[in-house]
C-alpha cells in the first residue's frame, strides 16, 4: 500500500522543521556536515516518519488516516508559523518496501524435513534457513 500526506517544511537556520498535519508527526532535517539541512534530508526524514507511524498504525490494528488535500492545510496553522515562512509538498511512502527494509527481526519457524535430507543438507554445509528464504522469495515474486 502506498500513502501520499501534505507535509509542512519550514528553514530555520540550518535545519528544517518538518510537520505532517494529518498524522501530528513533527521531526527536523540538518547535517552536522552540511552547512544546513537540505530539503532532500528533510523529504527522506519526513518519509521516514510517514512510514514509522504508519506501520505502528498497522500492527496496532488501528486506521491509517486519510490525506488532507494541499487545499486543506493551511501554513499559518502549522507548529512553525511563528519560526519562519512554510512551504507544503507531497511526500509518498510505500509502506510494503518501507517495512520490508526496516523490519528484519527474524522469527523461530519449526520445519519438518526428512532426515536423510537433513543429513545431505548438513554434509553439504548448506545453511537450510537461508536456502527457506531464498525459496520463499523466490515463490512469492519478492526482493529485499
Amino acid at each position: 500500500m502506498k500513502v501520499t500526506y501534505p507535509v509542512i517544511f519550514t528553514e530555520v537556520d540550518t535545519n528544517i522543521l518538518i510537520e505532517v498535519p494529518d498524522l501530528q508527526i513533527f521531526t527536523e532535517a540538518n547535517d552536522e556536515e552540511k552547512p544546513k539541512g537540505t530539503m532532500a534530508d528533510a523529504i527522506m526524514m519526513a518519509r521516514d516518519a510517514i512510514g514509522l507511524a504508519c506501520i505502528s498504525m498497522e500492527d496496532d490494528g488501528r486506521e491509517i488516516p486519510e490525506a488532507s488535500t494541499l487545499q486543506e492545510i493551511d501554513v499559518s496553522k502549522g507548529a512553525f508559523f511563528a519560526e519562519g515562512a512554510g512551504i507544503v509538498s507531497f511526500v509518498d511512502v510505500d509502506l510494503v518496501a518501507y517495512r520490508r527494509r526496516m523490519d528484519n527481526k527474524t522469527v523461530r519457524r519449526n520445519v519438518t524435513l526428512p532426515n536423510w535430507l537433513n543429513q545431505e543438507a548438513e554434509m553439504a554445509h548448506i545453511n537450510v534457513s537461508k536456502v527457506l528464504q531464498e525459496a520463499l522469495m523466490a515463490k512469492l515474486g519478492v526482493s529485499r
